[in-house]
This record gives structure tokens, sequence and C-alpha cells, in this order.
């Protein structure tokens, strides 16, 4: 009998523990919540192959209209139009040339033009100096003409030598004469041989998309958090797909184009993606999302794949952003600009890592390095702040209010970069104001540093009421995460959402085991135990009864 029992109650306990999973998950070990450090080295990562380019159709250096000396970048686009007659009007269609876009969704009208953002805060009154940024020549001020062919600028995008500047001040256009810059820091920008780049174009670049890209709201990896200047060149540890000895995927892979309409919009995220995987540059204009490629079931495992329908591919793909040690600005406090040194005079000063840390022009800013997202149901849908509309000085003012519920069908858990400031509004009007801050005019704030003027011209330009009164209200920013990619064995494990203090510990209309407790679940869960058991010990028991009596009949 006793060795009867030693089968038994093994067989009884395992049965027990394999009906637990049925009702609840056992809690993850505090360890388990901390993100795994980088586990692809150097040495592997120089195993991958790197893909050749395909050669262009024409050489460029043997077009007739390109031999000549060009003195500016307007005289370079007609060059170019005599043979892309359509190319200019296609780009005057799109975002990258009207700085404005309508939401199909909420018919919100927003684009850099229209809404404050949480840097920078407008261009504003500024545009001479935010058009180093702009795909075209000669913005300066209100009285641009958007329908100037020859204002479109083709080198910005398509400059393959590396060579091709813009910088702030200049409305647009290359540098022309050599020029120190910043102005006094012993740093020269030499001009550009137009000629020379207009005979080596080329597809678009990560350095020709991220001249600007990575380097929005005056600093490398400034603005997104997910770019920055090391995605030139980057390893499989920071993004599997651009991998440059890898995948080697330029922005443009994912970014397709049609007429010259780059997809992927960070006004329209395709935030879920249903169905197989298609491919994308297509005619079908599938968006710029993971499941473009690698559909919503992308895993081996079914279990994983039934994750898709709550989470967002990044949110365990993007484990961390910002991953090296340029960073991304996490706040910046415009309260503190106008603030002079001890002498009297503007200083600036910079972090540990070399990093802007404060400014007489600008104010204050912190910066951090391989962030933990903060996690949110997002259904691609953002409102924003528009110049002239009303807040609420009381509270914290979300510069862009980002859309999506547990109850929509078209949300997914996401990982956001929140960037958080202090910005200027008018304690009487009650909107964010619009300051003219850029240029050495006298009511420029980084000329003669009196926000009374620099925010009077601004509101005059953008054509709002200024009371004369202005605060300092704190503001909110959130930015979808979406690149720097990790390998797959650098992806969140299980442990590091199903638990109570994991990465999801905050989002709610989600059952999570581990993290949370049903009391009825949980009743449901140990009655299936105990019934196991018991039928276990029941059935053990008749099993020794009936042999016993065998035994007692022979």
């Amino acid at each position: 009998m006793l060795s009867r029992l030693k089968f038994i109650l093994p067989l009884a306990a395992a049965s027990a523990l394999l009906a637990v999973p049925a009702a609840f998950a056992v809690p993850a070990k505090p360890e388990a919540m901390i993100a795994p450090q980088a586990q692809t080295t150097p040495q592997v990562q120089a195993e991958a192959v790197g893909k050749p380019k395909a050669a262009s159709t024409g050489d460029h250096s043997k077009f007739k209209e390109l031999q000549k000396n060009f003195k500016t970048g307007p005289e370079v686009t007609q060059a170019c139009l005599t043979c892309h007659t359509e190319a200019a009007r296609q780009v005057q269609h799109t975002k990258h040339w009207t700085w404005e876009s309508t939401d199909p969704k909420t018919g919100q009208v927003r684009g850099k033009k229209n809404i404050i953002n949480n840097y920078c805060t407008s261009p504003v009154s500024n545009e001479k100096d935010c058009m180093a940024c702009h795909a075209g020549y000669g913005w300066k001020d209100n009285s641009f003409d958007f329908k100037v062919e020859k204002n479109v600028d083709c080198l910005i995008c398509h400059d393959t030598t590396g060579t091709y500047r813009k910088l702030p001040g200049d409305a647009g256009h290359p540098v022309y004469k050599r020029v120190e810059f910043p102005k006094g820091s012993g740093k020269f920008v030499e001009p550009a041989d137009l000629k020379k780049v207009a005979q080596s174009i080329g597809m678009p670049s990560r350095s020709n998309c991220g001249s600007c890209h990575f380097f929005g709201a005056g600093g490398n990896g400034a603005k997104h958090g997910d770019l920055d200047a090391s995605l030139q060149h980057p390893g499989k540890y920071l993004d599997v797909h651009m991998n440059e000895k890898g995948l080697n995927f330029s922005c443009v892979t994912c970014h397709a184009t049609s007429s010259h309409e780059v997809s992927g919009s960070r006004y329209n995220v395709a935030a879920a993606v249903e169905g197989p995987a298609h491919i994308r540059g297509k005619k079908d204009e599938s968006p710029a999302a993971c499941q473009s490629c690698h559909s919503d079931k992308p895993h081996h495992e079914s279990r994983l794949n039934q994750h898709t329908d709550k989470l967002a591919c990044q949110t365990c793909h993007i484990p961390l952003y910002a991953r090296n040690e340029i960073g991304t600005e996490a706040s910046w406090d415009w309260s503190q600009a106008t603030i002079m040194g001890p002498d009297g005079k503007p200083t600036a000063s910079k972090d540990s890592a070399g990093r802007r840390k404060f400014d007489t022009k600008k104010g204050t800013w912190v910066w951090d390095s391989h962030v933990i997202p903060e996690y949110r149901w997002y259904n691609g849908v953002s409102t924003y702040k528009v110049i002239g509309d009303k807040i609420d000085p009381s509270r914290t003012v979300q510069i862009n209010e980002v859309g999506g519920s547990p109850n929509d069908p078209d949300s997914r858990i996401w990982p956001t970069k929140v960037h958080r400031g202090k910005q200027p509004y008018d304690k009487v009007n009650n909107y964010l104001t619009v300051q003219h801050t850029a240029g050495e005019d006298a009511t420029a704030l980084w000329h003669n540093f009196d926000w009374q003027k620099a925010i009077g011209t601004g509101m005059k330009t953008a054509g709002l009421k200024y009371s004369g009164e202005y605060g300092f209200v704190d503001t909110e920013m959130t930015w979808p995460i979406t690149h720097m990619v990790a390998p797959k064995h650098d992806a969140l494990s299980c442990a590091q959402c199903h638990s109570k203090h994991g990465r999801l510990q905050g989002i709610e209309g989600v059952y999570l085991p581990s993290r949370d407790n049903n009391k009825w679940l949980d009743l449901a869960g140990w009655t299936l135990v105990l019934l196991s058991l018991i039928g276990v010990l029941i059935h053990g028991g008749l099993r020794i009864y009936t042999g016993k009596n065998k035994g007692q009949h022979k």
C-alpha cells in the first residue's frame, strides 16, 4: 500500500499544479521586472552581411542640364524640373512643404505652422530660423508663395555627398559662403559645391531624413526619443531593421512614398493593423506599420499572437528608448529663460554628458538615456493644441490629447515618450502665447531677452490679441515610440508585464494574470485545484481498495 501511495501523492500534486495556471499565474520575482540588458555583442553584429545598394539607371553627372556652376538652390531646382517636370507640384501637395494637414477623422487642421509644440513652441514669426528644416527656399514670413516651383528644395532629401547644409537664419537656403556656426564657436561651415551635389543625387538615406528629424528641437535626439544621429550607422542592438551590417533599412524602406507624399506621419499613426502581411510600397498604400511585413500574427507560438489584439508590437519590442548616451530631452522649462549669469551677461551650461542644461536664451533642460516608456491606450488619433486654443492654467496643459481606450477596437497599448515643459501663456485670454524668439531684431527674445516684446511681436504675427499679462504653465506632449526596435532576445519578458509592479501596472481595462486579482476567479481556480486533488485521491483510493479486494479473492 505504501508503494502505491508513493505513486499517487506525486500524481495528485502534479494534477493540482496543472489546474492552477487555468485560474491564476504565479507572481514574478522582483528581479524579473527589470529590463534585460542588451546581449548583442559587436562580434555578433559583425557577422551580419551588408546588402549592396541598387544602382540608378541614370548617371546625373552626364546630364547636360547639370553641367553648370549653380549659384543658388532655386537654380538647381529649375534644372531638375527640366526632366522631373511634375516633381515640384507633387512636393507642394505634401506635409513636408505646407507644414499643414487635416485629420481625416476629426477634421482638425494641424501641422507645424498651426500647432503649439512643447519645444521651440511655434515657427510663427521665427520662420527664417525654423525653415532650416523646410523642404524649400525663401520662407521667411507670411508673404511666402507656396506655388513657386523653383523654391522646392530637391537636394535636402536627395543629396548623397553629405556636404549640403542648411543653417538657422537663412530661410531654408543652403550655405552659400563660408560661415562661422555657431557664432563665436570658432567652427566654420563650408558651402557645398552645388554642381557636384546636383550630379550626385540619389534615394533619400537615413542621413537625409535625419538632417531634420534627428535634430528636431535644436538638439541631437532632443525631440522624439527614438530618433537621433546614432541611427546613421546603427548596430543590431540599436535597431534590427536599420542595422548597418544587417538589413540596413533606410527610412523610406518603411515610409514608402507616393508622389512624394511620405507614409507614416506621426499625425496619423496606424495604431492597430490587422490581417496578413503585405509588401510595402504597393498601390494598396499599406501603412508604415510592423504588420505590413510581419502580419498581425508574427509569432510561432499562438499564445504570443493572442497579445496582438491588445498590445502594439512596439510595446514588447522597444523595451527602452534613447538607448544610447546621446539621450533625449525629458523637459524644457522656458520660465528660466532671460536669467543672466553672475556677471549680468547671458550664460549657458551643459550637463555631465555634454548636453545643453541651461541657456539664458532658452531656459533649462533635463535629459535622460535608456528610458522606460510610459504606456497608454492609443488609437492613432491625437487632438493638438493649435494657436489660439483656450487652456485651463490650473491644470497641466496637454499639447496633444492622445485618443484611445480599452473599449475601442482600434486601440492598442503603446509605448510613449511624454515630454514635460513650462511655457508662457496669456493670463487674461488663457491661451498659450506665440513668441518671437529667433533673430537679432529689437523684439527677438534671443537678442533682447525681453518677454513682453517677444510675446507682443509673436502674437501680432499670429493674429492673436495679447493682454499684456503673461505667466507660465506646465505642459506635456506625448510621442508614440516606434523606432530603435531591439533584437528579439532583448524584447520584454512575460514577467516584466505580468507582475504587480510591472510595466503595465497603471493600464486599466485589461486583466493581467499575476498583476490582477479577482476573488471570484481566484475562488474558481482554487475550487478546481481542490476538486482535482479530491478526484485524484478518490481515484487512488478506489484503486487501492479494488486492488486489495482482488488480492483477498486470490
